[in-house]
């Protein structure tokens, strides 16, 4: 059983973030869902990035490890998110020497030059997808595997960036469902 923090998308703390988290627990895992938009939910793209740029990168970085603190106390956490929540959680991981694993769904963050990890990490990323382009991907893949972790990214052809989110017009119940198996199984032994 992992203790994991699973953060939520630009869209804010919607439905799918609760159900994935059920899902997670049905598993058998302990799963933590902060609000870092502070109970505010879209259904669009455009209004989920002016409540980020409204927030702030920093704030929303800071609400993170807010959240985050907690849960590190008694040992490692393993940081999931969706979108912006997976760049947030990818800070977090590789920020904290006790994380046990990263669970990225739609989205990943840049890496400073001497990062350094040997957790596993799991991207799952639609194909193509215009927030995460495929160079961009081959560049992240390339620099988390020099930082030290063991890299799986899932590419899902033909679905929308946010293909996990059954309310949203990216969904695709096939790549979401492929996406829960393989993370379900990445979590099994951690």
């Amino acid at each position: 059983m992992a203790r994991i923090l699973l953060i939520h998308s630009m869209y804010g703390l919607r439905p799918a973030v609760h159900q994935a988290a059920d899902r997670l627990r049905d598993a058998g895992h302990e799963v933590h869902v902060p609000d870092i938009y502070d109970g505010r939910t879209v259904d669009t793209a455009e209004e989920g990035i002016a409540i980020k740029e409204e927030i702030g990168r920093d704030e929303l970085l800071r609400r993170a490890v807010a959240a985050a603190a907690p849960l590190t106390v008694e040992g490692g956490v393993v940081y999931a998110g969706f979108s912006l929540g997976a760049a947030l959680a990818q800070n977090l991981a590789l920020a904290d020497d006790k994380a046990r694993g990263l669970l990225l769904m739609h989205g990943t963050s840049d890496l400073a030059d001497d990062a350094a990890t040997d957790i596993p990490v799991q991207f799952h990323v639609a194909d193509p997808d215009t927030y995460e382009p495929v160079d961009w991907v081959n560049a992240w893949y390339l620099r988390m595997t020099k930082a030290g972790a063991d890299v799986e990214v899932f590419r899902y052809r033909g679905a929308g960036h946010m293909f996990t989110d059954p309310d949203l017009p990216d969904y695709d119940a096939e790549s979401a469902e492929a996406a829960w198996a393989a993370a379900l199984d990445f979590l099994a032994p951690l």
